[in-house]
C-alpha cells in the first residue's frame, strides 16, 4: 500500500489521520472484481455498477463512508438500502474489505505520527520561535498493545497445572500458619480465663463473674489482664 498524501497546503498541518488520502485502487485491483447489483429497471438516478466501483473505490482510499458516497452523489441512506438487498451481497462483501483497507490506512498515519511526532510549536513570551516533531508515546504504546498484544499486551497467560498445584499449597500452608496462630492465641487466652473462673468458685463467686460474655476470649483475657485480676504476661 502506498503512503497516504497528505491534502492540506502545508504539510505540518497534515497530522490528522483524515487529511490524508491513499491512492485509489488500480482498476484491476480484486477489491473491484465484485459483481455489482443489477437493476431490473434502472432509472437515471440508479446506483449504477460503475457508480458502485468507484463508490467502493473511494471508500478503500479513504475509510470514510459518508465522503465515499459524496464521490459518486448518493445520499447514505440509499447506498445502505442497496446494500442490504438481496442480489447485492458481493457490493456489501467489498463494502466491508474497503473499509478494512480504509482502516489499515488510519492505523498507518497513526503509526507515522506516533514515530515522527506531530509538528508542535515552540514558544516563548507568546511568540512561536520555531516547530518540532513530538512523538506521541502513548499512541505508539497502544499501536504496539494491539499490533503485538503477546509482546507489548498486558495479558498474562494462564498458569499451567503445575503452577496452580504450587500456588494452592502455598494458600494451604499459609492458612494453616493462620489457623494454628489462631488457635495458639486462643488457647493462650482461654488457660488464664478459666483460672480467673476458678479463682471465683473459691472466693464463693459465680464462675463467670467479671468475665463479659458479649467478647471474645481473647478479649476477656486482655480486659482481665489490665484490672489485675489475672497474669497474661505467659500469653501467646
Amino acid at each position: 500500500m502506498k503512503s497516504p498524501t497528505p491534502t492540506r497546503t502545508i504539510s505540518r498541518q497534515a497530522t490528522s489521520a483524515v487529511a490524508h488520502v491513499s491512492p485509489p485502487p488500480e482498476d484491476d485491483d480484486p477489491l473491484l472484481a465484485f459483481t455489482p447489483y443489477l437493476h431490473t429497471a434502472p432509472r437515471s438516478n440508479s446506483i449504477t455498477p460503475d457508480r458502485q466501483r468507484r463508490f467502493i473505490a473511494t471508500l478503500a482510499a479513504t475509510g470514510i463512508v459518508k465522503q465515499a458516497a459524496k464521490s459518486i452523489g448518493k445520499s447514505l441512506e440509499a447506498l445502505y438500502k442497496l446494500r442490504h438487498r438481496p442480489g447485492a451481497e458481493e457490493f456489501s462483501a467489498a463494502w466491508d474489505a474497503a473499509l478494512d483497507r480504509g482502516v489499515q490506512r488510519l492505523e498507518d498515519c497513526a503509526l507515522e505520527r506516533a514515530i515522527q511526532g506531530t509538528s508542535t510549536p515552540i514558544v516563548s513570551g507568546g511568540e512561536i520561535l520555531g516547530w518540532w516533531d513530538k512523538p506521541d508515546n502513548a499512541l505508539l504504546r497502544f499501536l504496539l498493545h494491539y499490533r503485538l498484544p503477546q509482546k507489548y499486551g498486558a495479558q498474562r497467560a494462564a498458569p499451567d497445572e503445575a503452577e496452580r498445584r504450587k500456588f494452592r499449597d502455598e494458600a494451604m500452608e499459609s492458612a494453616r500458619a493462620y489457623i494454628s496462630r489462631e488457635n495458639g492465641a486462643q488457647l493462650a487466652a482461654l488457660l488464664p480465663v478459666l483460672d480467673h473462673m476458678v479463682a471465683n468458685k473459691l472466693a464463693g463467686r459465680a464462675y463467670i463473674a467479671g468475665i463479659d460474655k458479649t467478647r471474645t476470649l481473647r478479649e476477656n483475657a486482655e480486659m482481665l489482664g489490665q484490672r489485675g485480676q489475672i497474669d497474661i504476661s505467659s500469653g501467646a
